[in-house]
């Protein structure tokens, strides 16, 4: 759906190699970050993300099947900057997207 909207993407299936794509970037606009990844899950990713001065002030958005009213305070004290609860709604998500990338917060479980 990133694609659609004209915006370049990098996949990574697990917590530590998002965090050692991200070292390798001059700049970031957001990370989607999936709750449960394997090897680390989407907090222990967070935590090292945010120990990094290029990152500490990027978007980070909680993704998980497993939306909940718990999963999303969960997510707000670990410090993410927003939630999305999947499935992604394909009619919404441009919106919510528009939406983070200009400072505004989505926390939605669906």
């Amino acid at each position: 759906m990133l694609g659609f909207l004209g915006i370049h993407c990098e996949w990574k299936t697990s917590g530590f190699e998002v965090v050692e794509y991200a070292d390798t970037l001059p700049r970031l606009d957001l990370i989607l970050m999936d709750i449960r990844l394997p090897y680390e899950d989407g907090y222990g990713a967070l935590r090292k993300i945010r120990q990094s001065p290029n990152f500490r002030n990027v978007p980070v958005i909680a993704v998980t099947a497993e939306a909940s009213v718990e999963q999303l305070n969960k997510a707000r004290q670990a410090g993410f900057n927003g939630f999305l609860g999947k499935p992604l709604d394909p009619d919404r998500f441009p919106d919510q997207i528009q939406h983070i990338l200009t400072g505004d917060p989505v926390w939605e479980i669906s």
